[in-house]
C-alpha cells in the first residue's frame, strides 16, 4: 500500500499534547483517546525497499558502461584509420597536383633522361671514331642525326606527353645503328636468344634509362622491373614492375606491353597481404617472374616465396641451412636472390656454414626446392649484385660512383671459377636490382627509381 497508518500510543497526562514537530513530522497535532491517552495518527511512505528496480537500474548501468567502452574502442579505431586515409589522400593529392602542375613537371624530366642519352651516344660516337681512326659518312651521320635529335627534344618539349612516344621511337632506331656500329669494331656471337653457343660476355651496352618509375617518384629507389623470364603463351610481351620506398614486397603490377608500362597503363596488380594469420609479403629486391609466378624472399618465415599470378596462390619454402644474416653489398635484407636463365631457376645466398661465402643453388621449380648447390669462394657481403647465364654466375662489384665491374665468374657446367673485368657504366651510383632476361638478352636494373637496361654482346664460342 501507498501509505501506512502509524498508532502512537504513548501514556502521558490527559492534559498533555503531542505535538508532531517533537517527531519532525510537520505540525500535526495528536488528540486525546478514549481512556486518556494520547493518541497520533501519521501516514508516512511505503517503507519497503525496491531491490529489484535497483538491481536492474545496476545492470543497466553495467551494460551501458561496457557498450560506452566499445563505442571509445570503435572511434579509435576510426581514427586510426582515418590519418591513414588521409595520408593516403594527402600523397595522392601530392601526386595528382604534380601531374596537373606539369604535364610540364613530368615531361621535362622525361626530356632531360633523353638529353643525357643523346650527350652519351655523342661521347660514344667520338670514342668509336677515334678507335677505329676513321672519318667515314657513317659516322658524320649519325652526328647530324644525334644534332637533329636534339632539336626535335627542345621542340616537343612544350608539346603534350603523346608525342614523347614519337621522339622515343626514333630515339630507338639511333641506338641500334649506333650499337651497329660498335658491333661492327668488335667479333661479337651470332648465337640466338635461347642458345649458348657464345663463350660469355663480350662486353655490356651503354645503359638505357627508359623512365622513372610507375609511381612517378625518386623515393621508390628500391624495387625491380623486366619482363618474364620464361613466358606463357600469349604474354610474351608483358613487362612487370614492383617499386617501394623501402625493402618491403607487398605488390606487383603487370603489364601487356612496353608501351603500356613507360605510360603506366597497369593492367593487373597482385597484392601480397596479412591475411588469416599469414603476412604474405617478401622482402629485398631480387625476385624474377618465371611462367607468370613471382618468385621471391618470403618475410616470415625466411624462405622461398612464391605466387602464382595465374591461380593467385602464394605458397613458400625454407632452404635449409640459408642465413638471413648475409647480404649485398648495396641494400640490406637481400639474403636470397633469385635469377632465371636459359637453363631455368636459380637462387644465391650464404650459410653460416660457409661463413658468408656465396651459395648457388638450381631450383626444381615443379617440386620448388633447391635440389643442387655450388660454393663459391667470394663473400656475399662484398658483391653488389650477381646474375645468371647459361648455368654461369656472374658477380658484380663497384670500381667508381660512375663504374660498376663483372669481376667473378663460376661455371656450374665445369664446377670452374674465374676473375674477370667487364666494367660498365652505371646511370646512378647506387642501384638496388639487376637481373639478366633470356628471352631479350638483357640486362635489367632498377637504379634509383629509374628503369634501366644493358644489351649484352657475348663473345664467339
Amino acid at each position: 500500500m501507498d501509505l501506512l497508518l502509524l498508532v502512537l500510543l504513548l501514556v502521558a497526562p490527559a492534559h498533555s499534547w503531542l505535538s508532531l514537530e517533537d517527531w519532525g513530522s510537520g505540525s500535526v497535532e495528536g488528540s486525546i483517546g478514549e481512556f486518556g491517552q494520547c493518541v497520533c495518527y501519521v501516514f508516512l511512505p511505503d517503507t519497503s525497499f525496491p531491490a529489484d528496480r535497483v538491481e536492474q537500474m545496476q545492470t543497466t548501468s553495467n551494460q551501458l558502461s561496457v557498450e560506452i567502452k566499445l563505442q571509445i574502442i570503435k572511434i579509435s579505431s576510426l581514427k586510426v584509420q582515418l590519418e591513414v586515409l588521409l595520408g593516403s589522400l594527402s600523397n595522392l593529392t601530392t601526386r595528382v597536383e604534380s601531374l596537373e602542375s606539369g604535364p610540364d613537371k613530368y615531361i621535362k624530366l622525361e626530356f632531360e633522361l633523353l638529353r643525357i642519352e643523346l650527350r652519351e651516344f655523342e661521347a660514344l660516337v667520338t670514342q668509336l671514331k677515334e678507335s677505329l681512326n676513321s672519318s667515314s659518312p657513317a659516322f658524320e651521320s649519325l652526328y647530324i642525326e644525334i644534332r637533329n635529335m636534339s632539336l626535335i627534344v627542345d621542340q616537343l618539349e612544350s608539346y603534350d606527353r603523346s608525342n614523347l612516344e614519337v621522339i622515343r621511337i626514333e630515339f630507338a632506331k639511333l641506338q641500334r645503328k649506333l650499337e651497329k656500329c660498335q658491333d661492327d669494331k668488335d667479333d661479337f656471337s651470332n648465337a640466338e636468344i635461347g642458345s649458348c653457343k657464345h663463350g660469355g660476355i663480350l662486353r655490356l651496352g651503354k645503359p638505357v634509362v627508359s623512365q622513372l618509375n610507375a609511381d612517378l617518384s625518386a623515393g621508390y629507389k628500391y624495387g625491380g622491373w623486366g619482363k618474364d623470364s620464361k613466358p606463357l603463351p600469349g604474354s610474351e610481351n608483358m613487362y612487370w614492375y614492383s617499386g617501394s620506398t623501402d625493402t618491403l614486397v607487398s605488390r606487383i603490377t603487370q603489364y601487356s606491353d612496353y608501351y603500356k608500362l613507360i605510360t603506366r597503363q597497369g593492367y593487373k596488380t597482385h597484392q601480397l597481404y596479412v591475411q588469416y594469420n599469414y603476412d604474405w609479403r617478401g622482402t629485398g629486391n631480387n625476385y624474377i617472374v618465371w611462367e607468370n609466378t613471382l618468385y621471391y624472399q618470403f618475410r616470415s618465415p625466411f624462405a622461398m616465396g612464391k605466387l602464382n599470378m595465374t591461380s593467385v596462390k602464394v605458397e613458400y619454402k625454407v632452404i635449409p641451412m640459408a642465413s638471413a644474416q648475409f647480404s649485398y653489398h648495396y641494400s640490406a635484407n637481400q639474403n636470397l636472390d633469385f635469377a632465371a636463365d636459359e637453363s631455368g631457376l636459380w637462387v644465391t645466398y650464404a650459410t653460416e656454414g660457409s661463413k658468408g661465402k656465396l651459395v648457388l643453388g638450381k631450383i626444381n621449380g615443379q617440386l620448388f626446392e633447391v635440389e643442387k648447390v655450388w660454393q663459391t669462394s667470394i663473400y656475399k657481403q662484398s658483391v653488389t649484385n650477381a646474375f645468371m647465364i647459361c648455368g654461369v654466375l656472374y658477380a658484380t662489384r663497384s670500381v667508381d660512383t660512375q663504374t660498376e665491374e663483372i669481376f667473378y665468374t663460376y661455371d656450374t657446367n665445369k664446377n670452374e671459377e674465374s676473375y674477370i673485368s667487364i666494367r660498365f657504366e652505371k646511370f646512378q651510383d647506387f642501384y638496388m636490382y639487376l637481373d639478366y632476361n633470356p628471352t631479350d638478352q638483357r640486362l635489367y636494373m632498377f637504379n634509383n627509381g629509374y628503369y634501366v637496361y644493358y644489351n649484352v654482346k657475348f663473345k664467339v664460342a
